[in-house]
């Protein structure tokens, strides 16, 4: 069998081509002069030597020429045989885009130890609808490092660096602009729902960060719920009193608090089983079952609510629940939670997305809002951790809370998430042993942001200072109307909702974040008209601001433990349930009856309203 090979094309093969063929002719051409010279030797013993003249010589220069132009031509006949002018076209082209794209290419820059560390800026961390989790990054330029590479490391909420140990997720070639693309694993043991992300090279031989680290920022592009609340006419709220539930349909309630203790839900066995995270958690199917029935009866009701999240779990039977500086050494009632460590993630996980996928749609009363922990900036009295800086206390809450919020999201898109605050706001807290309100705000939102925008909101409490000065609108030494007043009520509650404006505080869109007052209430103390007024014209007032999503009373009826502790009566009635002044102020309020109805406390405050 006979094998044809088929001859190479190209420059180089035709340069080849070329040099053979002039190796050929000066081989003949030598041929031709060596085989003269022995004639013309043999034939000279006995004649006149002949010489070519220049003319001679010329015409057998031309003849060598021709002979080789005549070679190329049928070299280059034979080689159209294999490449065509159009593929030489096409070849020409891709090399010029090649040539192209190497030009435009992003130099490579030498890093930095100022710009190091943030050298790569993640500009998201999403959710995709495939199940993914896309993170996609720029530079200013290619870093030089070990190889061609970024590597993308994956980080617990704890975690504060690249362990050594670790080996990345994932892996692209280094350009200005990055794209990877991981699995969520939503409820998996794995999952990725609560991870951070930051991008590395390799120099020495070792990993080195070059981004700022990242969470999921849209954790509501997995759920399967999207409840976010009904229609209302008004801000109207309540905390109401579970054994006269019948009542707020007559006073026209819109909105209603209600406190979730984890002592009363969390139990170590039986109960409703839920696993999450690869750990089955039990919840106390009683105290669910009684929360089922309350939240529905709301909802019908027209009433949508706002469930406080509270830690007083057990730190024997659920420590992983607590923070480690929080397990021991105070009375307080509520504690810091946990995001230390994996078990502690987890726990809180679970019970987010439990509480979150049970009310939002599914049967068993919804939710609209959720509020983790209360007046966080109040450390003894209501959130306790061993005293520390409050920089580090407060990281440690915001870790916590986005476990919370990426929690609930997940379950529920429309769902809005809250952390809380009390009203003293530069009062120079520390000096009690808890934290003004504005620096706890101003590092939570600065942590969040630098990790991750989310639309978490604000459930702020500016009762009067102290408590029992139910006139608030009279001057006090604690109250002004700037950026720097000791406390926040409602005679200055704009300077609250003028400081949410600011950029550094607007949500993902920005916009200014859902503003809520989860609690509010005035002492009938020194006199039931009194207070009846001053809710009037905070509520009016309120409503005048334009910022307020829902204004939450407290309380319906008069608790016996703060008249006792406080001296404080906020009921809309008495223990015994007699209805006080202020009933019919809060009835009538967002309706046309209003001016007949607050009209009396013109004369109290000193001004119409």
């Amino acid at each position: 069998m006979t094998v044809t090979r088929k001859r190479r094309t190209g420059r180089k093969a035709r340069q080849n081509r070329r040099a053979v063929i002039v190796a050929i002719i000066a081989c003949a051409s030598c041929i031709v002069l060596v085989a003269s010279l022995c004639i013309w030797l043999m034939v000279s013993g006995g004649q006149t030597t002949t010489t070519l003249t220049e003319e001679q010589i010329a015409e057998q220069a031309q003849q060598q020429e021709a002979l080789f132009e005549a070679s190329l031509e049928a070299e280059e006949e034979k080689n159209s045989e294999y490449i065509n002018s159009k593929t030489i076209d096409q070849i020409v082209g891709a090399g010029k885009e090649v040539s192209k794209a190497l030009s435009l290419r992003p130099k490579t820059v030498e890093m930095t130890d100022e710009n190091r560390d943030e050298f790569v800026n993640i500009l998201s961390c999403n959710i995709v609808s495939s199940g993914k989790v896309e993170i996609t990054a720029t530079s200013e330029g290619i870093p030089k490092s070990d190889d061609k590479y970024y590597y993308l490391f994956e980080q617990a909420t704890y975690e504060e660096s690249i362990d050594e140990t670790k080996e990345p997720v994932a892996k692209v070639y280094k350009n200005d602009e990055a794209l990877f693309s991981l699995n969520l694993n939503k409820g998996a043991a794995d999952t990725r729902l609560f991870s951070k992300f930051q991008v590395a090279v390799k120099l020495d031989d070792k990993y080195v960060p070059i981004s700022h680290a990242k969470y999921i920022t849209n954790p509501g592009a997995c759920a399967g719920y999207s409840y976010g609340g009904m229609q209302h006419k008004s801000i109207k709220g309540l905390l109401p009193d579970p054994l006269r539930i019948s009542e707020l349909q007559d006073l026209g309630c819109e909105y209603a608090t209600y406190n979730i203790p984890l002592s009363l839900i969390l139990t170590t066995s039986g109960g409703i089983s839920y696993s999450y995270g690869g750990v089955t958690y039990h919840f106390n199917e009683r105290i669910i079952n009684d929360y089922d029935t309350l939240f529905k009866r709301l909802n019908s009701m027209g009433i949508d609510v706002a469930a406080i999240i509270l830690n007083n779990a057990s730190t024997s039977a659920f420590p992983e629940i607590t923070h480690p500086s929080a397990r021991s050494g105070s009375t307080a009632p509520y504690y810091m939670f946990n995001a230390t460590d994996e078990r502690g993630v987890k726990a809180l996980a679970a019970i987010g997305s439990f509480l979150a996928g049970r009310y939002s749609g599914s049967g068993h009363g919804n939710v609209s809002m959720w509020i983790v922990a209360n007046e966080v900036n109040a450390r003894r009295e209501y959130n306790y951790m061993a005293y520390t800086d409050v920089n580090t206390y407060t990281v440690a809450f915001t870790r916590a809370f986005r476990v919370f919020y990426n929690a609930i999201m997940s379950q529920n898109s429309a769902a809005k998430v809250y952390t809380s605050i009390d009203q003293r706001w530069t009062y120079n807290t520390e000096k009690t042993g808890d934290y003004d309100a504005k620096d706890f705000l101003d590092i939570f939102a600065t942590s969040l942001s630098d990790y991750g925008n989310i639309d978490w909101g604000l459930a702020a409490h500016p009762y009067s200072f102290p408590n029992g000065n139910t006139a608030f609108w009279k001057s006090s030494k604690y109250v002004n109307h700037s950026e720097t007043t000791p406390c926040i009520t409602m005679d200055n509650l704009e300077v609250l909702t003028n400081y949410m404006k600011k950029e550094s505080m607007l949500d993902t869109s920005g916009n200014v974040r859902s503003i809520i007052l989860s609690e509010i209430g005035y002492s009938s103390t020194s006199g039931q008209a009194l207070q009846a007024a001053a809710f009037a014209y905070a509520y009016v007032k309120m409503e005048q601001n334009g910022y307020i999503d829902a204004l939450m009373l407290s309380r319906q009826t008069d608790a016996s433990d703060e008249i006792a502790a406080l001296g404080l009566a906020l009921g809309l009635e008495t223990t015994g349930g007699g209805k006080k002044q202020i009933y019919n102020v809060f009835k009538y309020i967002d309706t046309d009856k209003r001016s007949e109805v607050i009209s009396f406390a013109y004369d109290i405050v000193g001004k119409t309203f």
